[in-house]
């Protein structure tokens, strides 16, 4: 059995003091000791951003890919080899800003991946632009004025899209991160957990303490994650509002919505031979084509 230290590099990590990654990192190494999952079988992808670092610090096979690209180089692994549990690491900007439309397209073919979001709500590398996740209003670095379009509803554009697993988490609260994150993991679907993750450095509205005062936790008020009509009416109130007090936004971490059963992309593939890196490709004659070309 493996401890969470076993997913440990010899690299030390650069975020910022106190940053929200520290507990994401903390909860992703703990959930992959205690589902046991082996080194040849756990493929992680990130992105680009604060997050991406962690493919320095975290002891797997990885493959760090370009900004808003990780969605098509896990999807490729995933359906090469279906054997491997594959983990998406993006932030914010990276899966919902360039990476918008691999992400609804993901969610739509219900590929069986778990897709982690690392959300602080700016573009917390080069110095804290806007993101698509940003509050309305919110002024930054490219927004002196404030931020003019509404953000990003995440949790909602996932539902809409079809991901089976839809959950929001929290930094702070480690140990009902790692619950969400092996709920993900082990789903069968695309599962999207999007994770509030503060960052200290650029985003002085939304901060841990912010989040400790509003954030509660959706199972402790008994809420069915399988009604996916009341799923979606959940992710339009406008719980995160950055002029609203404690009281008047509550914010919901957990399972918002959960479907089990549905066949996934690989299902609908033709696995004539098992998966695609177990098949050798014989020599194939190209000598008619080059005639023809020439």
């Amino acid at each position: 059995m493996s401890t969470p230290d076993d997913f440990l590099t010899p690299n030390a990590p650069t975020w910022c003091p106190g940053c929200g990654n520290f507990g994401m990192w903390r909860a992703l190494r703990t959930a992959y000791s205690e589902l046991g999952l082996p080194f040849d079988k756990l493929a992680v992808v990130w992105g680009i951003g604060c997050h991406g670092n962690g493919a320095d610090f975290t002891k797997c096979q990885g493959f760090h890919a370009l900004h808003g690209r990780a969605l098509p180089v896990a999807t490729g692994l995933h359906l090469a080899n279906p054997e491997l549990t594959v983990v998406v690491e993006m932030g914010d900007g990276d899966a919902f800003g360039i990476g918008l439309g691999h992400f609804a397209h993901s969610c739509r073919r219900n590929l069986d991946l778990t897709s982690i979001t690392h959300d602080n709500q700016v573009y917390g590398l080069t110095t804290g632009q806007a993101s698509p996740t940003t509050e309305q209003g919110v002024h930054t670095p490219s927004t002196p004025t404030g931020v003019l379009e509404r953000p990003v509803n995440t949790v909602g554009l996932a539902i809409a899209e079809g991901a089976t697993f839809v959950a929001r988490g929290f930094s702070d609260d480690v140990e009902h991160l790692t619950g969400l994150m092996k709920a993900a993991i082990t789903h069968k679907g695309f599962a999207v957990l999007d994770v509030f993750q503060p960052c200290v450095t650029w985003n002085k509205l939304n901060t841990h303490a912010w989040f400790r005062e509003r954030v509660y936790r959706l199972e402790d008020e008994g809420w069915d994650p399988t009604d996916r009509a009341k799923a979606m009416a959940l992710t339009l109130e406008n719980f995160s509002e950055m002029t609203c007090t404690p009281e008047e936004c509550r914010i919901p971490i957990g399972v918002i919505y959960q479907e089990e059963g549905r066949p996934t992309y690989a299902d609908g593939l033709t696995q004539v031979a098992g998966p695609l890196w177990k098949q050798a490709l014989a020599p194939r004659d190209i000598t008619r084509a080059l005639a023809e070309q020439s």
